[in-house]
């Protein structure tokens, strides 16, 4: 048998973008059905099967029909009316978990409180979009292979270049202090935090001059971004080992 544990968690964010999207939706379904109150016995709501049929139809596109509730009434002429209104026993049901979800874990008592689990929770989604580098900086490409070896090879040697770029990206942020934002990485030089993507763009554009025997080769820097990325890696470019030729 397989135990899980179920942890309750509420999420203010969660509950005001439920609360917004209900009544956005009650919003426009009370616009809705008062246009229909008022088309009802009309040309082209003539009888209630045509108004009760609409009302459904606004209900279902709306998603109001757990709360929505209408009567359609006919005088001597047979002539369709509707009135209707949202229960509002069911509004305040569905208000009263806004906000609530519930995570199950396999993690025992013991070895992590729901304070820990929803930690753990919530650094998934940190460790997923790292993949996404994988087809923009990485640009990884599909290889076809032909046993299972080479595609343990191939992940692992995919994973290690991963590594290498998030451990360049965290030295450059760690190395800016605890506000990790500097500026010149974009044209307008606003302050943003450096990412992967930006510092291997501005350090992919450096150049190498070719040397020769009293003369060796050198970087050229073009740019002052340039040099404060290698500073905040801890780069010295006057010390690097050129192939010899």
């Amino acid at each position: 048998m397989h135990r899980l544990r179920r942890i309750l968690v509420h999420s203010t964010a969660v509950a005001a973008g439920q609360r917004r999207a209900r009544e956005k939706r009650l919003a426009r379904a009370r616009e809705e059905m008062d246009k229909l109150a008022g088309a009802a016995g009309g040309q082209h709501y003539k009888t209630r099967e045509k108004v009760a049929a609409r009302a459904g139809v606004i209900a279902a596109k709306r998603r109001v029909t757990a709360c929505l509730r209408w009567t359609i009434t006919t005088d001597e002429h047979d002539t369709p009316a509707l009135a209707w209104y949202f229960d509002q026993n069911v509004l305040n049901a569905e208000a009263a978990v806004d906000g609530w979800y519930a995570m199950l874990t396999s993690i025992p008592a013991d070895q992590a409180d729901p304070a820990q689990v929803l930690i753990h929770y919530k650094g998934q989604g940190a460790v997923e979009r790292r993949y996404h580098d994988f087809k923009g900086p990485l640009a990884v490409a599909p290889v076809f292979v032909q046993h299972n070896r080479r595609v343990a090879a191939l992940v692992q040697v995919i994973c290690l270049a991963l590594l290498v770029f998030c451990l360049i990206e965290r030295q450059v942020r760690r190395a800016l202090g605890p506000e990790q934002t500097m500026t010149g990485l974009y044209p307008d030089n606003r302050r943003v935090r450096p990412t992967g993507r930006m510092i291997f763009y501005h350090l992919g554009e450096l150049t190498l001059r070719i040397g020769n025997v009293t003369d060796p080769p050198s970087v050229q820097i073009t740019r002052g971004v340039q040099l404060h990325l290698l500073d905040l890696l801890d780069t010295d470019i006057t010390q690097t080992r050129w192939p010899q030729t």
